[in-house]
């Protein structure tokens, strides 16, 4: 069993496209990594912001949580 090692929201916020080359988001306690993703470039996405958690944020979405499924799994959310 692969277990995802958990990063703390500091962390990901760390990870806003920003700060460091990675740009993560995180989903229901867990973090996706979208770094290759053409429209996460610079870490913003129509007016979402990479780095931290949009669970509330996806309920306003024109697209479903089945999204994620295009990115990998890298972590937890703490």
């Amino acid at each position: 069993m692969n277990l995802l090692p958990a990063f703390t929201k500091s962390q990901l916020a760390l990870r806003n496209g920003q700060d460091k080359p990675e740009i993560w988001i995180a989903y229901k306690g867990i973090i996706y990594d979208v770094s290759n993703s053409r429209l996460w470039k610079k870490g913003k996405h129509y007016e979402h912001w990479a780095g931290q958690d949009l669970t509330e944020e996806l309920k306003d979405a024109p697209h479903t949580h089945l999204v994620f499924e295009k990115f990998k799994p890298i972590g937890k959310l703490k």
